[in-house]
């Protein structure tokens, strides 16, 4: 039997097959920012993000897709102000946008959270490599101390608790170059939460929630536990990837996700990724009815049943596949690609992954069960061929 790897030869048939194309073409998910600028200010209900004090609105933006201030400026106008970001979303043009956006406001009128994710596992020079990533930041922000800093992407307990890290961060807050200390993290294992407790160092933490979650009834007592013992919740990926089905063709209805998330006491905001006023609208409807309608919560359960495109993170393919390829970040590259339209974002992380140039060609067919449904090969092999794809042409 012919062997299925994924090469350059193969991506113009996987991607017309897999529905790939629209996410190659520049401009295929621009922005629809057709409005005036001019915004009516939203009552939003408050919550207190926990230890830090700081009250904030019940929604933020997360600003890693937008690449256009109107949509920043919008948000603003409309009474947001949490805005999130990252060191490397738009390779650093987000942090740089965020920072000219924000240089004329008041410092009070706003709260800025970044992101810096460490490089596993620590080099020699890790305190020098991540203090110089972090001073970047705050250069393209223009800023001398952001709100809260989260270490990026911690789903390991023994990395939370790393001693090297947890010094360099301490440090940064005793210099001012951070108010508060925070970790993000994608897998939500509830021993990470746990462990971000024990350490004692941070304040608020960073992660996936939505109605999609497998493991809510271990998760929703560790979330109301480490809110107990002062941590603030901030959500993301609310809207489990912001499409219903797996090719990402269909809108996922986001007032019924965010509805959902707030459901939870606990959780202080979240940091949806609107990218045009339409969707703004949208998530701005939302805060004014969060009450979960009869129909909002048929709509969810049934989506339940569906493979869509939100992975768990749960790293029970990483013994099936034969190759031990990370399956869990592929499956997030493909979210980013099919669902949030950001193929950039897509093959920034696949670049991290170090994947070797073919993928799956050792195996005939894929032998990874996934407990979500998902087809994985089918997944790999349409979004593998976007780490060839010059990045002027994606959008």
């Amino acid at each position: 039997m012919e062997k299925k790897g994924v090469n350059r030869r193969n991506f113009l048939r996987i991607s017309a097959t897999a529905g790939a194309g629209a996410l190659l073409i520049p401009g295929a998910a621009a922005s629809t920012l057709n409005k005036t600028e001019t915004a009516k200010k939203t009552a939003f209900p408050m919550r207190t993000l926990g230890r830090t004090g700081i009250k904030l609105p019940i929604l933020s933006m997360g600003v890693m897709r937008a690449d256009n201030p109107n949509i920043v400026r919008a948000a603003y106008n409309s009474g947001l102000i949490h805005f999130d970001t990252a060191h490397g979303y738009g390779r650093g043009m987000n942090e740089t946008m965020l920072g000219n956006f924000f240089k004329d406001k008041p410092r009070d009128s706003f709260i800025l959270a970044t992101k810096c994710k460490p490089e596993w596992p620590l080099s020699d020079n890790f305190e020098k490599e991540y203090t110089d990533m972090f001073d970047l930041s705050l250069q393209r922000l223009q800023m001398k101390q952001v709100d809260w800093l989260y270490v990026h992407d911690l789903n390991d307990p023994a990395q939370v608790k790393n001693e090297r890290l947890i010094n360099v961060i301490k440090k940064f807050k005793a210099d001012g170059k951070t108010k508060f200390l925070a970790l993000s993290m994608h897998a939500n294992n509830p021993k990470v939460i746990d462990a971000a407790v024990e350490a004692g160092v941070y304040d608020i933490i960073l992660l996936s929630y939505n109605f999609k979650l497998n493991n809510l009834k271990e998760l929703d007592p560790t979330i109301e536990r480490a809110a107990k013992a002062g941590i603030g919740f901030v959500a993301m990926k609310t809207m489990t990837g912001g499409r219903e089905d797996a090719e990402g063709n269909k809108k996922v209805n986001a007032q019924a996700c965010l509805k959902w998330a707030w459901q939870n006491e606990h959780i202080a905001t979240i940091i949806p990724g609107f990218t045009n006023f339409d969707e703004l609208d949208e998530c701005l409807a939302a805060v004014g009815n969060t009450t979960l309608s009869g129909g909002e919560k048929e709509y969810l359960a049934a989506l339940c049943n569906e493979e869509g495109l939100y992975c768990q993170q749960c790293g029970i393919c990483l013994d099936q596949c034969p190759e031990k390829l990370p399956v869990p970040d592929l499956m997030r590259a493909y979210m980013y690609a099919y669902g949030y339209k950001y193929a950039q974002l897509s093959k920034e992380t696949l670049e991290e992954l170090n994947l070797p140039e073919n993928v799956c060609t050792n195996c005939d067919t894929c032998k990874i069960k996934c407990p979500s449904g998902f087809n994985v090969g089918r997944k790999i092999a349409a979004i593998a061929p976007v780490r060839n794809i010059p990045t002027e042409f994606l959008s």
